[in-house]
């Protein structure tokens, strides 16, 4: 299915409707903004079977790993802003100083506007709708902008919003990078991004043009370390799955190991029987293993297997854009393998005597979006390094609480989602001071009278 470009004097319809309805006022009422939440849940759980048909369509994704890992969160951080729109929405008492008396101060929350959220093929339901959660609860309207890549995830998830929403308020756009150049090109009151670095700074230059406020959810290469004294079953376990989840095509997938050298046999041993216990003997069998999304990022990561040698796994099916899951040896820390974002099943192998060669290793290089660490010093390499999130002695697991924050630092992003960080990320706070007209002290207007009394008090 290839899906007809959005032209772009429709785009430019879309915006200045949204812009008009925004003005209108309509956003700014909290109830409003409730039953728009509830109407999303609705529609979610209305579309939930062709959301996830799509996704089988698409990428091969089985419906337990489609709902666990793009409904269910979606559906929990609707759930959590339904619970919690009140109470963030409310203005905010300031303690103000004595020097400011009579006055008072108060926060308010203020919806930024009109957005724009753009979104890749990887989890194409979780990380397009997640974000929208975010503009319905703070009182935004949003243009929706989903890949190309998985176009009939795009096209149910365009169906639902109609179904769902005017355009007025909430609307899909859809195309390629044409598209999303002439979205770049209308002035936004805030930019939601997630994709790569590269495209990442586009958006931001963009961005930068008009001075538009930008959330970019980005990537990078996590690290992976396991320690000698790991439990090395349960590592080995929650490794495979955390590499095996939607393919390696995770934006915080584990994304190279780093194994301590007195348990490296033994581990790779572990990890392989783990890789077998989860998907099978020949994972290509199996419903639970995603397809890699398309035959340009399938010849990416051939082209990866030249960097190592094989330690096991390599076998693939450029028909049917299967990858099986890969562990490499003998790579070189300057290998393209080592340098880019892998987004699939492939696993280089580095070895470490010493947690502070690790540090110094994984510091000299980009901040990652997470990082990975088993063993007894997870205190000690979270202290002298950083990333986005972090697990100690697991994988993946921090995105699944919609309670803490989601997001990058520095070459992985910039802001963060998920809960009350959604509502901040479309939400100007504002800072008001009233001041009644009874008393009106003199000593701030000029000439400044008594100015070395007041002075003490400042």
């Amino acid at each position: 299915m290839i899906l007809e470009n959005t032209s772009v004097e429709r785009i430019k319809e879309i915006r200045g409707r949204q812009e008009r309805f925004f003005r209108s006022g309509t956003t700014l009422d909290v109830k409003w903004r409730l039953e728009r939440l509830k109407a999303l849940e609705a529609a979610v759980r209305k579309w939930e079977k062709p959301l996830c048909e799509a996704l089988w369509t698409d990428l091969h994704k089985s419906y337990e790993e489609a709902y666990l890992t793009e409904v269910s969160i979606l559906l929990g951080e609707i759930r959590g802003h339904i619970h919690n729109i009140r109470k963030w929405s409310r203005p905010q008492r300031i303690p103000t100083p004595l020097k400011m008396f009579p006055s008072r101060s108060r926060i308010i929350s203020e919806p930024l506007g009109t957005a724009l959220i753009v979104s890749p093929w990887n989890y194409p339901v979780q990380l397009l709708l997640t974000p929208l959660v975010g503009a319905i609860s703070s009182g935004c309207t949003a243009v929706l902008k989903p890949s190309p890549y998985v176009p009939n995830v795009s096209k149910v998830t365009q169906q639902m919003i109609e179904d769902t929403f005017s355009d007025e308020y909430v609307a899909v756009v859809q195309g390629d990078r044409n598209v999303n150049s002439a979205l770049l090109e209308e002035r936004w009151d805030l930019i939601f991004f997630t994709g790569s670095p590269a495209l990442g700074r586009i958006v931001m230059g963009a961005a930068a043009k008009n001075l538009t406020p930008v959330v970019l959810e980005l990537g990078g290469k996590s690290p992976c370390i396991v320690d000698k004294d790991a439990d090395i079953k349960v590592a080995a376990k929650r490794i495979a799955w955390g590499k095996s989840l939607n393919a390696g095509q995770t934006c915080i997938a584990p994304d190279y190991l780093m194994l301590h050298e007195d348990i490296k046999d033994e581990f790779l041993k572990e990890l392989k029987i783990n890789f077998k216990t989860l998907l099978g003997e020949n994972p290509q069998e199996t419903e639970h293993f995603v397809r890699i999304v398309n035959d340009k990022a399938f010849e990416r990561l051939q082209g990866y297997l030249k960097d190592g040698q094989i330690a096991f796994g390599g076998r693939t099916d450029r028909e049917d854009r299967y990858f099986e899951p890969t562990v490499l040896e003998v790579v070189s820390p300057d290998a393209p393998v080592m340098r880019e974002e892998i987004f699939g099943p492939i696993f280089p192998v580095q070895t470490f005597k010493d947690i502070d060669e690790v540090i110094s290793f994984v510091s000299s290089r980009e901040k990652p979006l997470a990082l990975y660490y088993f063993g007894s010093q997870g205190d000690h390499v979270l202290k002298h390094t950083s990333s986005g999130g972090a697990c100690i002695n697991d994988t993946i697991m921090h995105i699944a609480n919609e309670n803490v924050p989601f997001g990058g630092v520095g070459n992985s992003g910039l802001g963060s989602y998920h809960s009350k960080r959604s509502f901040n990320a479309f939400t100007h706070y504002r800072s008001v001071v009233s001041t009644p007209t009874w008393l009106d002290l003199p000593f701030r207007y000029m000439p400044y009278k008594f100015f070395k009394v007041v002075k003490r008090l400042l």
